[in-house]
């Protein structure tokens, strides 16, 4: 991702000083888990934790003739520590503090996008209390189907964010897990008990099972669960990049002093936000295929997913940190424009209360189908001549009047009984939510 749009918390996650400290800090704690079974010299690791230091520059001059990161590394940190540097690394293999690095990275970075998670879930609540009565036409194949409200689409939003909540704990909890098993993870020449001690205190679990790598169904689960939340904000930055068309104007991004929308045309004013959005999360989804192809390696491991990974890990987690704090910014100060709704909502004329006339009549004794060509027959009469609305036409339609008082039929064409069960809906999903 370009510097520009990486957020600093997460941005240092994936430096590589925010790296090699951690590689670094691996490698001390193995030193003293072997210190603390008498294994070696403690006074050898308090001279290691004294003089272990690092540079990025230098180790990326050592890998220029190694070729290799991690000696490169080793090489680097045992020019600070002298003679002691012996006991670094001992019986471990590269992939020890590689992939327990990137597991720790992977969680650091997906506990920071649970929060912004939890913002987003925050003022999706709070905009769908805001616009719970807000009535508009609700559409199906894009066209006009029946009243809803702009509260509900916030609250579906906001129960989707809930989901991703869990799926974001759960995923984090997978990758949640290291190793220092050794070359093909059975501990050859160390213990298991080194492995339980690094993990410890890096805050993770051990893998169970491992080979020279941990398995890349984990990282899949993670970037899979990465996309899934990319397909949900690009969910809400589609329905706002349709209600935002000239056309319809039931909702628009904020549009702040100063900012222009066309080099031609002046007077443009683009969902720029939610079109950033939609376009970001196809490359997390492209990524999380990737992930996928990474899970099947040759035997105990070969090395095709590594040069992937370098990509698809903080890309995605960058690109999606900086999805989530646009959308809950683009959330918060969305402006709704419910005279437009309500002038939306007429186009029809009163076809949207088909359904209900539909029911009514059925409620009185008649079959559905000979319901349905009633008020088909008006209302193909209203389609067909814009001069022309429901309501009227079946006042005037014999067939209808046969079992529909005028009272009947005012009553049904009634925005607020189409929104009666909305508070039903809001007190089992945004209200329970305490």
């Amino acid at each position: 991702m370009i510097d520009r749009y990486t957020l600093p918390e997460m941005g240092k996650i994936w430096k590589d000083k925010f790296k090699f400290e951690t590689w670094l800090k691996i490698e001390i704690l193995a030193c003293e888990a072997r210190a603390n079974m008498g294994e070696i010299p403690m006074a050898d690791v308090d001279v290691i934790k004294t003089k272990a230091n690092f540079d990025v520059k230098r180790i990326l001059e050592i890998e220029e003739t190694t070729k290799h990161d991690v000696i490169a590394f080793l090489t680097n940190v045992a020019e600070y520590v002298g003679p002691e540097s012996r006991h670094i690394h001992y019986g471990m293999t590269s992939s020890d503090i590689l992939d327990t690095t990137l597991s720790f990275q992977m969680k650091s970075a997906g506990e920071l996008l649970l929060k912004r998670l939890l913002q987003l879930k925050d003022t999706l609540k709070q905009r769908a209390i805001e616009h719970k009565n807000t009535i508009c036409v609700g559409r199906s194949h894009g066209i006009h189907a029946e009243p809803t409200s702009m509260g509900l689409k916030f609250a579906l939003w906001f129960e989707e964010t809930k989901r991703n909540i869990k799926r974001l704990e759960k995923a984090i909890e997978t990758i949640s897990v290291g190793q220092i098993s050794g070359a093909v993870g059975t501990f050859e020449h160390l213990s298991p008990a080194v492995e339980e001690y690094v993990c410890q205190k890096m805050g993770l679990q051990p893998a169970p099972v491992s080979t020279q790598v941990i398995q890349r169904d984990r990282h899949a689960e993670f970037l899979t669960t990465i996309a899934i939340i990319g397909a949900s904000l690009e969910k809400i930055a589609i329905e706002i990049r349709h209600l935002q068309r000239t056309e319809v104007l039931e909702a628009e991004e904020y549009f702040s002093k100063g900012q222009k929308g066309s080099s031609a045309m002046p007077h443009k004013r683009n969902p720029i936000i939610s079109e950033r959005i939609t376009g970001l999360s196809r490359v997390l989804r492209a990524n999380s295929m990737a992930a996928l192809e990474d899970v099947a390696l040759w035997h105990e491991r070969d090395i095709s997913h590594s040069s992937v990974e370098r990509i698809i890990v903080p890309d995605s987690c960058i690109a999606l940190d900086y999805m989530l704090d646009l959308m809950v910014k683009l959330i918060s100060r969305l402006i709704i424009y419910p005279e437009n709704m309500i002038r939306n909502l007429n186009l029809t004329r009163g076809l949207v209360f088909s359904q209900a006339v539909l029911l009514k009549l059925v409620s009185k004794g008649i079959t559905r189908e000979e319901a349905y060509k009633i008020v088909q027959t008006s209302a193909m009469k209203v389609w067909e001549d814009d001069k022309l609305n429901l309501k009227d036409e079946l006042l005037k339609s014999v067939a209808a009047k046969k079992y529909l008082s005028v009272k009947d039929i005012d009553d049904v064409f009634d925005n607020k009984q189409m929104l009666k069960n909305v508070d039903f809906i809001f007190n089992r999903s945004v209200m329970k939510d305490e």
